[in-house]
């Protein structure tokens, strides 16, 4: 055989070889199966800034040497937001304090976070005598930016918190106080000195700077330029991270991408989506909310379908956890946005864990916890037949 016939003949082994190994590599995950990335339309800039926030976020670990502690929760953001998605039961927060809006009585003893680990030579935090609690499972972080810039005109619009059209939803904002560091939006309203809150599960944070700053303070002990405190001794201490650092973790926060949705042509997935409207959950869980002006531009003026209206609703005895922030009633809880919900097994161990504690197991045992101002939608689901249920159950998978 000829020389260059060898070198042809090795040639086509090698080409077959590679395309043989190639059908068994694992291909790229879709885009519509991620939750991480971010938002379409950000300048050369904002991407440095989007990218610096997310090795921070999702790379990070912080030691003692980094300011961990001494008390703490976790030493990462990563760890309660896996992929950017829901935390779990064991990284599940404890909350306590305060049970009516006079404000909490325990913030000289740790409060409102318990930090239940401690680093070498210290204890960790346990409940103080009387305190009441709840537990908080961390959200989902994606298409958060999207939510911070809705105007809070729109939010007012929405709610009805005497029920004046009769329709037996009344909710209502959060009025809170915010902490000095923070600027008020261009066109954002305030009443007594409050603004509305949107975030967190009592809409009890004005926006994703606090919701960043409040995060490196209680969950990992770690004080700021925002926030220059240590959670332990309640003394002031020099900034443990930089600002420009904290302020990235917020940029990455506000520009992560909104959750995409998938099978939107599947039959299935349109009759579950009308199924859903029919039976009023889209009275509170909004599917279309739009952004004004906002200082990143690829936020603004965008319609989008987050499945919230970021209002407090009353939500029964069966949530009451005697535990609240800000004025909202203990039975009150902020509408979480189901964008994403198909995907939250992905970061929660291959199962669900939802409502605010993640005490539901499962989609149906999240509808049947429903109460108060939910309870008629509630009854109506349970009074469909078992095809349009695995319809509204399929389309919330969807999203």
């Amino acid at each position: 055989m000829r020389k260059s016939q060898i070198i042809i003949g090795g040639i086509i082994a090698l080409i077959v070889g590679i395309q043989a190994c190639e059908k068994f590599e694992p291909g790229l995950p879709l885009e519509d199966s991620l939750l991480d990335g971010p938002i379409e339309g950000l300048s050369l800039s904002e991407m440095q800034r989007f990218n610096d926030g997310d090795r921070t976020f999702n790379n990070e670990v912080f030691t003692v040497e980094k300011g961990l502690g001494p008390l703490f929760v976790s030493n990462s953001c990563v760890s309660c937001h896996a992929g950017d998605g829901k935390g779990n039961p064991f990284s599940t927060l404890t909350r306590f304090g305060q049970v009516d809006e006079t404000g909490n009585q325990f913030l000289h003893l740790g409060g409102p976070q318990l930090q239940n680990r401690a680093i070498p030579g210290y204890q960790p935090e346990v409940l103080p005598m009387g305190a009441t609690f709840s537990r908080f499972t961390p959200p989902a972080v994606t298409g958060l930016g999207l939510l911070e810039f809705v105007p809070d005109d729109v939010l007012l619009q929405m709610a009805d918190p005497n029920d004046l059209d009769g329709d037996g939803i009344s909710g209502r904002v959060n009025w809170i106080n915010i902490p000095s560091y923070i600027k008020p939006r261009s066109g954002s309203i305030s009443q007594n000195g409050r603004y509305i809150g949107r975030f967190g599960k009592k809409a009890s944070v004005y926006d994703l700077l606090q919701q960043t700053v409040d995060a490196f303070a209680q969950d990992m002990g770690i004080s700021t330029l925002y926030h220059p405190i240590d959670v332990y001794s309640g003394q002031n201490a020099d900034p443990e991270i930089s600002t420009q650092r904290v302020n990235n973790v917020g940029f990455y926060l506000q520009t992560l991408k909104a959750p995409i949705p998938r099978n939107q042509t599947d039959s299935e997935v349109i009759k579950g989506k009308a199924l859903f409207t029919q039976v009023n959950c889209s009275s509170c869980h909004q599917p279309k909310l739009t952004t004004g002006n906002a200082p990143i531009s690829a936020l603004a003026f965008k319609d989008f379908y987050p499945y919230t209206d970021l209002l407090l609703h009353d939500m029964g005895p069966g949530l009451d956890d005697g535990y609240t922030e800000g004025i909202a009633k203990t039975n009150e809880w902020r509408t979480p946005p189901l964008w994403g919900l198909g995907l939250s097994p992905n970061s929660q161990g291959g199962k669900y864990f939802l409502m605010h504690d993640g005490r539901a197991t499962s989609i149906e045992q999240a509808i049947e916890l429903h109460g108060g101002e939910a309870a008629a939608s509630r009854q109506q689901y349970n009074k469909l037949s078992p095809t349009d249920k695995a319809a509204i159950i399929k389309f919330l998978k969807s999203l």
